[in-house]
């Protein structure tokens, strides 16, 4: 479970077997008990959700969007594609 950064309490990472076929480029994140995937492609969203309410949800995209560019660096060096 390579972890791409950390912000506060809140983790952000993928896991090592995401699937085959691969679903597009997206981010896990875990803050305590609660845990939620946002898609980085085609558009930044929320995948899904399990804790957070919506402010939490809106800080954790604003911190997607500022580190996208380190979150498609780190899929694709470890995914190779």
């Amino acid at each position: 479970m390579p972890i791409v950064f950390r912000s506060g309490a809140l983790k952000f990472y993928f896991y090592s077997n995401e699937g085959d076929p691969r679903e597009p480029v997206h981010i896990h994140v875990r803050g305590g008990s609660a845990n939620a995937k946002i898609w980085l492609e085609p558009t930044i969203g929320v995948a899904e959700s399990d804790g957070f309410n919506s402010r939490d949800l809106s800080a954790i995209i604003r911190l997607v969007i500022d580190n996208r560019s380190l979150i498609k660096r780190a899929w694709h060096e470890h995914f190779g594609n």
